[in-house]
């Protein structure tokens, strides 16, 4: 077996031992945020950026949770908490446009809140946001990672 095929295999198997297989979706029970009508669920399954997105659009017509307040970025830190140590997908995006950084929300709801953690995010490529259930901080990752995530509807 050539040298490079090998390691391909050695690293996809370390990749699903670390994360469950995505085809097996653990829905928890849905938080609500006081004083809103927005309901939050976090999906157990790791999946890629995008198809988390589209998780929550076909399974609860909804979105990647979007965080608006401090309040809020709590309630999501403490649901996240309940159900996994891995830090869970919101719906953020920072992109370069016209030479310029910009993050912004997938439900197109203005960008009035950011909870960042130090150095963040990053500027090198385009790059999706989890939010950390041990603190609270945001963090820029490559949108092909798996992750659990957080929907909102």
């Amino acid at each position: 077996m050539q040298p490079g095929v090998l390691l391909v295999l050695t690293l996809l198997s370390m990749a699903s031992a670390l994360h469950p297989a995505p085809w097996h979706t653990m829905k928890v029970p849905a938080g609500r945020e006081e004083g809103s009508r927005k309901h939050f669920v976090v999906v157990k399954s790791c999946r890629t950026y995008r198809s988390a997105q589209r998780y929550c659009q076909d399974i609860y017509r909804g979105q990647l949770a979007s965080v608006h307040s401090t309040s809020t970025n709590d309630v999501l830190r403490k649901l996240a908490a309940t159900y996994t140590y891995s830090s869970v997908w919101i719906g953020a995006v920072t992109t370069c446009k016209n030479g310029s950084w910009k993050t912004c929300w997938e439900d197109l709801s203005p960008w009035n809140y950011a909870n960042w953690a130090r150095g963040q995010p990053h500027r090198l490529f385009s790059t999706c946001t989890v939010l950390s259930p041990r603190d609270g901080l945001w963090r820029s990752k490559a949108c092909f990672w798996l992750r659990p995530f957080i929907c909102q509807y």
